[in-house]
């Protein structure tokens, strides 16, 4: 793992240096307003609550990465793999505005638009495309991540703004990891049907369980889509072991909040 922490105040977030000089950061729950059980830094609308404490976080978290948040597109995500074209219509949607969309993948070539994916165990993903000036932001958790999600949103920058997979830049951000990824057989069975042979190094049998590797396979599809090995990071560390980080859904349940992952292009003002 080759991502940094930083630190402003009392708000801690991680860069990922393999995507370059672009605007990025993966949020903790540190350094926000939020009472529990959504302390402190809680990104995800919607669970409760108090809009104007989530408002205040954007605020922070944006303000330490140089952005806007009246200005934030945020993921509407139901795990399934729908790709959006953000353009500057879509300011301010999931935060100042009603989305009127569900997607779990956002990219972009637009300055300032800032996406954002939200995370509390799934996979989060940042794309960036140095050469066509272009972003996109993945949320891939293991129903996303059998289903080609990452592999998608390759195709669809590459078909909106003419990404080539070779000079993609990947971050692949924290989430649960092996060690706590506990499954019965149908997640190993979803990925063996999607990867084939390919999955099998990030299934572990430990009895009664299967345990997945989400992060090894989600940068198996990277990979598959084309993406060289060396413009490919991952975090590595898990949500569910580091409840002084992150939430965790599956240590938490629906009482939590939600960290987030967002990218935005253009010069930090």
């Amino acid at each position: 793992m080759s991502f940094l922490t930083h630190k402003h105040d009392h708000l801690v977030w991680l860069t990922a240096p393999v995507l370059g000089d672009v605007r990025h950061g993966f949020s903790t729950r540190l350094g926000g307003v939020s009472r529990p059980p959504f302390d402190t830094l809680n990104l995800g609308g919607g669970r409760g609550d108090d809009e104007a404490a989530v408002l205040e976080n954007y605020r922070r978290f944006c303000g330490v990465l140089g952005t806007d948040p009246c200005r934030a597109v945020l993921s509407k995500q139901v795990h399934e793999t729908t790709v959006r074209l953000c353009t500057p219509a879509d300011a301010g949607k999931g935060l100042l505005s009603p989305r009127d969309y569900t997607a779990d993948a956002l990219i972009t070539n637009v300055p300032d638009l800032p996406l954002v994916v939200f995370s509390a165990d799934c996979g989060i993903l940042l794309l960036h495309d140095p050469v066509h000036g272009a972003a996109g932001a993945i949320h891939a958790g293991w129903r996303g991540c059998a289903d080609g999600i990452v592999e998608k949103t390759v195709q669809a920058m590459g078909a909106a703004f003419g990404s080539r997979p070779g000079d993609l830049l990947a971050a692949v951000g924290p989430c649960i990891q092996q060690c706590c990824f506990e499954t019965d057989s149908d997640v190993p069975e979803a990925m063996r049907t999607a990867l084939g042979a390919d999955a099998e190094p990030y299934l572990q049998w430990s009895s009664p369980k299967w345990h997945v590797d989400l992060a090894g396979l989600n940068r198996q599809w990277l990979l598959r889509a084309g993406l060289v090995p060396a413009h490919i990071d991952a975090c590595g560390l898990c949500t569910a072991c580091r409840p002084d980080l992150f939430w965790s859904h599956r240590k938490m349940g629906n009482a939590r909040g939600a960290q987030a992952a967002m990218i935005v292009l253009g010069e930090k003002p």
